[in-house]
């Protein structure tokens, strides 16, 4: 996993809100994917600094955060 500030390098990526955020309500996490990576950000702050993982890394924090 990495931690890498925003630089624009990537806006080509489609992000994806999460279920739970909304537009009149708390935002939450966006994520984006490519073949070999899966990029998390905050939704409050689409510029900020942003997670990289490998797909089996997100696969397994799913798993362990939804409890199957």
């Amino acid at each position: 996993m990495t931690l890498k500030p925003s630089d624009g390098a990537d806006s080509k990526l489609e992000w994806i809100k999460s279920s739970y955020s909304s537009d009149d309500g708390p935002s939450c996490v966006e994520v984006a994917t490519t073949l070999v990576t899966v990029h998390v950000r905050d939704s409050k702050i689409p510029d900020g600094s942003r997670l990289t993982l490998t797909p089996a890394t997100w696969a397994t924090f799913v798993s362990y955060a939804s409890g199957n």
